[in-house]
């Protein structure tokens, strides 16, 4: 950027003020602030503009490393996978032979439980209340249904016939 010391800027402003003169000065030099503070805004846009490429780049090369690694470390598996099942089939094929060469004399196929297990039935009409009874007695919430006559009823004082 151009580097202005006191010097200058007082030395143009000298200039300035003989040129333009004492009336249109301020206005000038008003002008000038808001061009230059358009322009330094203009400037960090471009900046930060930079900046957000340069960080998606990044980014860009990082996702292209993780999905590398990612490919690798999943042939890696499948090849285990394929070295496991490749040495099961020699075991599962009727032999019974270990990998260390003996044989087992006790072999019982999994099978799961098949007890005919029904979860217990829920009494639909209990339902667990959330608020303990003793909060709402102490709190007035209602615990059964009521009509409005019935609530009416319920809270006339004492005395006061029907109406």
């Amino acid at each position: 950027m151009i580097d202005f010391g006191i010097d200058k800027l007082a030395l143009i402003g000298a200039v300035a003020l003989i040129v333009i003169g004492p009336e249109r000065l301020p206005k000038v030099a008003r002008t000038v602030g808001v061009l230059l503070g358009k322009a330094q805004r203009y400037v960090s846009q471009v900046q930060a503009e930079v900046n957000r490429s340069i960080e998606l780049e990044e980014l860009k090369k990082m996702k292209t490393g993780l999905e590398t690694a990612a490919s690798d470390v999943e042939t890696a598996v499948y090849q285990n996978l394929d070295e496991v099942k490749q040495a099961g089939d020699g075991f599962h094929d009727g032999d019974h032979s270990l990998a260390d060469g003996s044989t087992s004399s006790h072999h019982t196929p999994y099978t799961p439980y098949g007890g005919g297990y029904t979860p217990p039935r829920k009494n639909w009409r209990l339902k667990k209340a959330t608020m303990p009874m003793w909060y709402k007695q102490q709190n007035g919430v209602r615990r059964h249904v009521q009509s409005g006559a019935a609530r009416v009823a319920r809270f006339r004082p004492p005395g006061a016939g029907p109406r």
